[in-house]
Order: structure tokens, then C-alpha cells, then sequence
């Protein structure tokens, strides 16, 4: 019986406990005033399922709100906020002495000052080459897959982890190489976003997995997540590499310069600089620049290569730059190409770098029209709501480059439009992936048709949050590959050409070879002897039709066609 009654008595306290927690929550808390669902005014749980807009200001749990109006956007992310970002989101990847995700703000104003000019755009244009011969790997890749079906979304993960993990910590991790070009890593990426919504909400479980032994890890893993295991073993050996080398060396030693060396060399103190601090800036740092460029690539690809209108506008733009010899078009000339970069916009727009609301913690009362917000409260907006608002952008769902050619229009969207994120916040690769977009797609289009493959604008757009956007479509973007021309080229004298045959030229290893062409006064016969001698060479690689021309010579826009083909050859389309 005394037993019972003891059952009976703690039963009541925890619902009377529960009872008073849910009251104050509901009631008496400074957030109670809000609107919001009442079940996320009392439980985090209730986002860990739904996602539901109700109004301007909403609170969406027990201690923080969501603002959804684009004019109080430069109200929270200004250059002068002095705010912590929110840490239970962040501390949630594991990673709190990062750049990337660490919540205080003057650690990471010190952190970010490190590592500011390895990031700046002087240094990303210094270091091209390296975004360069991947381009052209990738050109290299596709071209001997020509006339068969790829996963072209898995060629620009690739793109992008090549990109990274060399400009950071100065290694080739030539994933381009790979016959399925990594696809395995690329999965486990998307995969990111479910480990990071669980721990948000199950506070032990990232810890216990960051503690757990890799090997273990392996035994239970499938194969994407061996393939992500793999990555980490070697890009923490490699940064621990990278550690000894900047360690044992002095700033003005000629050494290759890493994000490792600038942190060591940097005025940041002895803490900032452990081995602990710097594994943690590196794989956030790369693992930020993988998935957020590649998923804005992919939905610009598809949305280029499923409108013919705008595929044909932007070869007939890049085709207009004038170039010497058979030299890439430059970075700084690709930048100021409107429609080009009206194209990367729009990508942008619908795609920016991450998905979720980056909440901000204010340390004074702020004021939302009638409301006002206490000093302390977590603060969330979203940028991709933003994004689609219908007041800044009519029809927002629609791929519109052309919204961005309107000066007056621009200017008005353009305050808005915030794909890296604003204030003292913004990502700090943003150059990298500037540069990586322009030559990427400057490149393809112009040596490339893809027919893509059972795909929708649909399956591009938001599915879930996954930090990053999360899309049906993952990383996938499956096309059908057609060469438009063969190149490169060397240039070299009539004389020299006249006494070249095209059978000296022998076998090239695949159709990306370097055939002699020539200039001339004698411009007619010169183009006629050019664009035969291409014929002959094309012939031996197109089942052995000897003298025919690439298909995108013979129809369509022929004088669009022969100014690219021309410019590739390096004669300028004269």
C-alpha cells in the first residue's frame, strides 16, 4: 500500500512539474506574445518534423523566432552586428573552434581575420590554375565518354572536392580520375544533413560518433559511408602534414602555401593554432565548399541545357570575347559578361549556400515593426524565402536570367539577394566558388551539347533542409553527352602546315588532341584547309566517315557555330 502511494506521488509531481513547464512556455515566457504553432512553443521536437510558415514573425520553438521579410534582412546580418550565432544549431556539427560554425563572436571575428587572405580574390585569381586544369580534366573525362549517358551532377561534385581539397591543403585528390567520379562520397555529403538534424535534437549522439574509432566505424558503415571515412582518414593526414611542414618552416620560406600555413604563420594565439582547432577548420572549410557549389552548378546546368534559348545566348556571348591564340578566356573577361553572369545569378537565387535559417543571438532588444524582440532571443531568416519572394521576384519558382539584364529591376533585387549570406558572417569562399562557377560553365558550353535525362525543375528545387539545400534529385543530373568540337589546338605557320600531313599527327590518347592548324593572310584558303583537315581528324573518331563535320557545324546557328569553333582554334572568329 506505502508503496502505491509513493508510485502515486511522483506521478503527480511529474505532471504537475510538466503541467507548470508547459504553462510558463505557453504563457508566462517572454517569446509567449508570438505567434507560432503551440506545440513549438513548447517542444524543440516540433521542428524536427514540420516546417510551417504562418506569418512575417513566428515563433518556432520554445526559444527562438523566425522573421520572414526581406526588409528586416539587413537589420540582422549587418557588417557592424556584434552577434553570436545561435549554438545549438551550430555546436550540433561537432566542430565549435571553427570558422564556419563556431557561435561566438569575437572567436570567430580572430578566426576569420587567419585565414581572410588565403580566401580573398586576389589569391583565388593567383591560384586559377589549379580551378583551370580541372576544368580541363573535366572536358578530358566527358569527352571520351562521348555519344554515352553520365552522371554529370557526380562529375561536378567531383569538380568541386578536387577544387577544394587542392587550394586548401595544396593535395591532389584527383576524384575527376575516378571512373564513377567518386559518386559514393558525393551521397554520403547529401548525407550530412540528416547526422546534423539528429544531433541538433539528440545532443550525445554526435559526440558519441566523433568519438567513436574510425575502424569500428568501418565494420558497420556501408559503402558511401566507407568511401566518407576514407576521405576523412586521408584529409586529416594530410592536414596533420600540412601542420609539420608550416611548423617547421618560416613565412618567408618557399613552401607551398596551404589554409594550414596561413593559420600557423598568423597572429592568432598558441590555442588557435593546435592540431585539434586546425582539423576542425579544415573539414568544415572543404566539406562547406563541396556540396554548396556543386548543388547551385547542377541546378544551372539543367536549367541552361533544358532551354535552348538561354544555352544558345550564352555561347553567343562567350563566343564575342576576344582571346589570344588558343589561350582560356580570362576570369576578369567571364565576369563581365552579362548574360553570364545574369545565369550564375538566377543558379544563385534559387540555390544559395545553405538552406537553413542562420539565427542570429541579439545582445539588445530589437524591434520588428510593432514587436519587440528580447535582447538574448535566437533569431532566424531564411535566405531562399527571400529568394522567392514574389514582391522581389515575380514568378520566383521560374529560371529567369534575363530578371538580372534590367538594370532598374536588379538594383531593386539586388539589395536582397544574399546566396553567400551578408554581414560579418558571409561565407568566406565565396571568390573560390565565383570563379568556379564562371569557368565551369564558360567551359562546357562551349565544347558540349547534354541532353538531360529524366529530370524535372522540380526535382532542383527545396525538399528538405539539409543545412544545405536539399533536393530530390541529390546528386544526380544523369545526360546524354555529344561533343560540339575537337580541340585543343596548336597554331603554327602556313609554311609549317603545308608540309604537315594529317597522318603525321598520329593517334592522339583520346579526341582532345592537339591538331596543326595555321594562320594566314590568305584567310579563304587558309579556313578551308583548316576546317578540312578537322573533318579528316573528326572522321577517324566518328566511326570512319572520313570528311564529315560535327553536326552542330551543319545545322542550327552556322554562323554562331563556326565563331566558337573559330575562337577555339584560336583564330578569333577573323
Amino acid at each position: 500500500m506505502e508503496s502505491n502511494t509513493t508510485y502515486r506521488m511522483l506521478v503527480l509531481a511529474a505532471i504537475t512539474y510538466y503541467g507548470a513547464f508547459i504553462f510558463y512556455r505557453l504563457f508566462l515566457h517572454p517569446l509567449a506574445q508570438f505567434p507560432g504553432p503551440r506545440l513549438a512553443a513548447v517542444s524543440r521536437w516540433y521542428e524536427g518534423y514540420y516546417d510551417v510558415v504562418l506569418g512575417p514573425i513566428i515563433r518556432i520553438s520554445p526559444y527562438e523566432l523566425h522573421v520572414s521579410d526581406p526588409a528586416f534582412f539587413d537589420t540582422l546580418y549587418r557588417m557592424d552586428g556584434r552577434w553570436d550565432k545561435y549554438s545549438w544549431m551550430y555546436d550540433a556539427f561537432g566542430a565549435k573552434g571553427s570558422t564556419v560554425f563556431g557561435s561566438d563572436h569575437g572567436a570567430h571575428k580572430a578566426h576569420r581575420r587567419a585565414i581572410a587572405p588565403f580566401f580573398s580574390k586576389s589569391n583565388v585569381v593567383a591560384r586559377l590554375d589549379i580551378l583551370r586544369r580541372n576544368v580541363d580534366k573535366v572536358c578530358q573525362r566527358i569527352s571520351k565518354l562521348a555519344g554515352t549517358t553520365v552522371n554529370l551532377g557526380a562529375v561536378i561534385s567531383a569538380f568541386a572536392r578536387d577544387n577544394a581539397n587542392e587550394f586548401i591543403l595544396g593535395k591532389k585528390y584527383n576524384e575527376l580520375d575516378l571512373e564513377d567520379f567518386g559518386i559514393a562520397l558525393s551521397i554520403a555529403s547529401q548525407g550530412a544533413g540528416v547526422f546534423w538534424r539528429t544531433t541538433k535534437h539528440v545532443r550525445w549522439f554526435g559526440p558519441a560518433m566523433k568519438g567513436m574509432p574510425i575502424d569500428w566505424a568501418m565494420k558497420a558503415a556501408d559503402e558511401g559511408t566507407k568511401s566518407f571515412l576514407r576521405y576523412l582518414q586521408k584529409s586529416e593526414q594530410d592536414a596533420r602534414d600540412a601542420l609539420a611542414t608550416a611548423e617547421s618552416s618560416s613565412p618567408g620560406d618557399n613552401v607551398q602555401n596551404t589554409m594550414v600555413h596561413e593559420i600557423v604563420h598568423s597572429n592568432l594565439p598558441c590555442a588557435g593554432k593546435t592540431l585539434e582547432r586546425i582539423l576542425e577548420e579544415v573539414g568544415t572549410v572543404t566539406g562547406a565548399a563541396f556540396e554548396t557549389t556543386a548543388g547551385v552548378l547542377r541546378l544551372i546546368f539543367y536549367h541552361v541545357y533544358a532551354n535552348d534559348e538561354i544555352l544558345q545566348r550564352l555561347r553567343k556571348e562567350i563566343a564575342s570575347v576576344s582571346t589570344e591564340s588558343s589561350e582560356s578566356i580570362a576570369l576578369r573577361q567571364l565576369e563581365q559578361l552579362p548574360y553570364l553572369t545574369a545565369v550564375l545569378m538566377e543558379g544563385l537565387r534559387l540555390s544559395p549556400g545553405i538552406a537553413t535559417r542562420a539565427a542570429r543571438v541579439t545582445d539588445k532588444d530589437l524591434f520588428y515593426n510593432d514587436w519587440c524582440i528580447p535582447a538574448g532571443t535566437p533569431i532566424g531568416m531564411t535566405t531562399l524565402l527571400m529568394h522567392t519572394d514574389k514582391k522581389l521576384y515575380p514568378d520566383p519558382l521560374r529560371f529567369s536570367p534575363d530578371r538580372w539584364m534590367d538594370s532598374t529591376a536588379r538594383g531593386a533585387a539586388d539589395k536582397k539577394f544574399a546566396p553567400f549570406s551578408r554581414g560579418t558572417r558571409m561565407c568566406i569562399g565565396m571568390h573560390l566558388a565565383w570563379a568556379e562557377m564562371y569557368l565551369l560553365l564558360a567551359g562546357l558550353v562551349q565544347r558540349f551539347n547534354f541532353t538531360i535525362k529524366d529530370a524535372t525543375a522540380s526535382d532542383f528545387e527545396l525538399k528538405q533542409d539539409n543545412f544545405v539545400i536539399g533536393t530530390k534529385a541529390g546528386c544526380n543530373l544523369v545526360a546524354h553527352i555529344t561533343p560540339l568540337f575537337i580541340l585543343p589546338v596548336r597554331l603554327v605557320t602556313y609554311g609549317q602546315f603545308e608540309h604537315t600531313k594529317t597522318d603525321d599527327i598520329g593517334k592522339p590518347s583520346d579526341i582532345f588532341h592537339y591538331l596543326t592548324v595555321f594562320k594566314d593572310q590568305d584567310r579563304q584558303g587558309s579556313l578551308a584547309a583548316v576546317i578540312a583537315s578537322v573533318a579528316e581528324i573528326f572522321g577517324r573518331y566518328n566511326g570512319g566517315k572520313a570528311g564529315r563535320l560535327p553536326e552542330d557545324l551543319l545545322k542550327g546557328d552556322k554562323a554562331l557555330a563556326l565563331t566558337i569553333f573559330l575562337k577555339l582554334l584560336g583564330l578569333n572568329g577573323s
